[in-house]
Protein backbone atom coordinates (compact mmCIF):
# COMPACT_ATOMS: atom_id res chain seq x y z
CA UNK A 1 0.00 0.00 0.00
CA UNK A 2 1.29 3.44 -0.23
CA UNK A 3 -0.12 6.61 0.57
CA UNK A 4 -1.03 10.07 -1.50
CA UNK A 5 -2.63 13.81 0.40
CA UNK A 6 -5.01 15.90 -1.77
CA UNK A 7 -6.51 19.18 -0.75
CA UNK A 8 -8.83 20.37 -3.15
CA UNK A 9 -11.29 22.76 -1.00
CA UNK A 10 -13.72 20.87 1.16
CA UNK A 11 -12.92 17.35 2.01
CA UNK A 12 -16.00 15.61 1.84
CA UNK A 13 -16.60 15.76 -2.11
CA UNK A 14 -12.91 15.04 -2.53
CA UNK A 15 -12.48 11.73 -0.57
CA UNK A 16 -15.98 10.45 -2.01
CA UNK A 17 -14.54 11.05 -5.61
CA UNK A 18 -11.13 9.12 -4.64
CA UNK A 19 -13.23 6.53 -2.78
CA UNK A 20 -14.90 5.36 -6.07
CA UNK A 21 -11.62 4.15 -7.79
CA UNK A 22 -10.78 0.77 -7.58
CA UNK A 23 -7.69 0.16 -5.59
CA UNK A 24 -8.71 2.76 -3.12
CA UNK A 25 -8.08 1.06 -0.34
CA UNK A 26 -9.14 3.54 2.27
CA UNK A 27 -9.46 6.82 2.80
CA UNK A 28 -9.11 9.42 5.42
CA UNK A 29 -10.17 13.33 6.05
CA UNK A 30 -8.38 15.61 8.25
CA UNK A 31 -5.96 18.78 8.26
CA UNK A 32 -2.27 19.35 7.15
CA UNK A 33 0.53 21.43 6.59
CA UNK A 34 -0.35 24.00 9.63
CA UNK A 35 1.18 24.82 13.27
CA UNK A 36 -1.00 23.60 15.48
CA UNK A 37 -0.74 20.20 16.98
CA UNK A 38 -3.87 18.15 17.14
CA UNK A 39 -5.93 20.51 15.53
CA UNK A 40 -9.90 20.22 15.62
CA UNK A 41 -12.26 21.42 12.61
CA UNK A 42 -13.38 24.36 14.73
CA UNK A 43 -9.78 25.56 15.13
CA UNK A 44 -8.80 24.80 11.37
CA UNK A 45 -11.96 27.09 10.46
CA UNK A 46 -10.77 30.19 12.45
CA UNK A 47 -8.08 30.20 9.15
CA UNK A 48 -5.10 30.90 11.85
CA UNK A 49 -4.02 27.18 11.98
CA UNK A 50 -2.46 26.87 8.33
CA UNK A 51 -4.13 23.61 7.70
CA UNK A 52 -5.36 22.91 4.96
CA UNK A 53 -8.39 20.39 4.59
CA UNK A 54 -7.05 17.11 3.06
CA UNK A 55 -7.70 13.27 1.88
CA UNK A 56 -5.33 10.78 2.73
CA UNK A 57 -5.84 8.13 0.34
CA UNK A 58 -4.48 4.33 0.84
CA UNK A 59 -3.88 2.97 -2.15
CA UNK A 60 -2.76 -0.31 -4.29
CA UNK A 61 -0.19 0.74 -6.87
CA UNK A 62 -0.68 -2.72 -8.66
CA UNK A 63 -4.65 -1.67 -9.28
CA UNK A 64 -4.50 2.34 -9.55
CA UNK A 65 -1.61 4.68 -10.07
CA UNK A 66 -0.29 7.77 -8.67
CA UNK A 67 -1.17 9.39 -12.37
CA UNK A 68 -4.84 8.58 -11.75
CA UNK A 69 -5.15 9.51 -8.24
CA UNK A 70 -3.73 12.89 -9.68
CA UNK A 71 -6.15 13.27 -12.67
CA UNK A 72 -9.17 12.70 -10.35
CA UNK A 73 -7.62 15.84 -8.03
CA UNK A 74 -7.29 17.74 -11.00
CA UNK A 75 -10.43 17.11 -12.43
CA UNK A 76 -12.37 17.34 -8.88
CA UNK A 77 -11.27 21.22 -8.15
CA UNK A 78 -10.43 24.52 -10.15
CA UNK A 79 -6.60 24.40 -9.31
CA UNK A 80 -6.73 28.16 -10.61
CA UNK A 81 -8.17 29.35 -7.32
CA UNK A 82 -6.37 31.14 -4.48
CA UNK A 83 -7.93 29.55 -1.54
CA UNK A 84 -10.95 29.30 -2.59
CA UNK A 85 -13.34 26.12 -4.38
CA UNK A 86 -17.05 27.29 -4.53
CA UNK A 87 -18.46 29.06 -1.46
CA UNK A 88 -15.77 27.76 0.54
CA UNK A 89 -13.27 30.36 1.00
CA UNK A 90 -10.24 30.91 3.30
CA UNK A 91 -6.73 29.14 3.65
CA UNK A 92 -8.19 26.02 4.91
CA UNK A 93 -9.49 25.52 1.43
CA UNK A 94 -6.56 25.77 -0.63
CA UNK A 95 -5.45 23.57 -3.87
CA UNK A 96 -2.14 21.63 -2.49
CA UNK A 97 -0.98 18.04 -2.99
CA UNK A 98 1.31 16.79 -0.48
CA UNK A 99 3.83 14.22 -1.47
CA UNK A 100 5.26 11.74 0.09
CA UNK A 101 8.00 10.55 -2.08
CA UNK A 102 10.74 12.00 -4.62
CA UNK A 103 8.55 9.88 -7.34
CA UNK A 104 4.97 11.57 -6.47
CA UNK A 105 6.28 14.49 -6.19
CA UNK A 106 7.60 14.67 -9.80
CA UNK A 107 4.63 13.40 -10.99
CA UNK A 108 2.66 15.64 -9.20
CA UNK A 109 5.29 18.63 -11.03
CA UNK A 110 5.12 17.14 -14.40
CA UNK A 111 1.18 16.36 -14.23
CA UNK A 112 0.68 20.63 -13.22
CA UNK A 113 3.06 21.45 -15.57
CA UNK A 114 1.16 19.51 -18.40
CA UNK A 115 -1.90 20.47 -16.98
CA UNK A 116 -1.14 24.51 -17.33
CA UNK A 117 -0.07 23.92 -20.82
CA UNK A 118 -3.23 22.21 -22.05
CA UNK A 119 -6.06 22.77 -19.87
CA UNK A 120 -6.03 26.22 -18.07
CA UNK A 121 -5.13 29.67 -19.67
CA UNK A 122 -5.39 30.83 -15.58
CA UNK A 123 -2.06 30.05 -13.79
CA UNK A 124 -2.67 26.98 -11.23
CA UNK A 125 -2.29 27.99 -8.13
CA UNK A 126 -1.63 24.43 -6.58
CA UNK A 127 1.05 24.39 -3.81
CA UNK A 128 3.35 20.78 -4.04
CA UNK A 129 4.83 20.48 -0.68
CA UNK A 130 6.19 17.53 1.17
CA UNK A 131 3.82 15.76 3.40
CA UNK A 132 3.60 16.25 6.85
CA UNK A 133 2.18 15.40 10.18
CA UNK A 134 -1.64 14.29 9.00
CA UNK A 135 -4.29 15.02 11.91
CA UNK A 136 -7.25 13.13 11.17
CA UNK A 137 -10.52 15.25 11.16
CA UNK A 138 -13.17 14.32 14.03
CA UNK A 139 -15.43 10.96 13.12
CA UNK A 140 -18.48 13.08 11.57
CA UNK A 141 -16.90 14.40 8.99
CA UNK A 142 -15.10 10.69 8.09
CA UNK A 143 -17.19 9.46 4.88
CA UNK A 144 -19.55 12.18 5.30
CA UNK A 145 -21.50 12.19 2.37
CA UNK A 146 -21.41 8.49 1.69
CA UNK A 147 -23.54 7.87 5.03
CA UNK A 148 -25.80 10.42 3.55
CA UNK A 149 -26.30 8.66 0.33
CA UNK A 150 -24.71 12.00 -1.41
CA UNK A 151 -22.20 11.09 -4.62
CA UNK A 152 -20.73 14.80 -4.12
CA UNK A 153 -21.45 18.22 -2.79
CA UNK A 154 -20.07 20.41 -6.12
CA UNK A 155 -22.40 22.94 -7.53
Amino acid sequence: MEKATFGAGCFWGVEEAFRQLKGVVSTAVGYEGGTMNNPTYKDVCTGRTGHAEVVEVSYDPAQVSYEELLNVFWSNHNPTSLNRQGPDIGTQYRTVIFFHTPKQEKAAVASKEKLQKTGYKSPIVTQIVPAAIFWKAEDYHQQYLGKRGLGSCHI
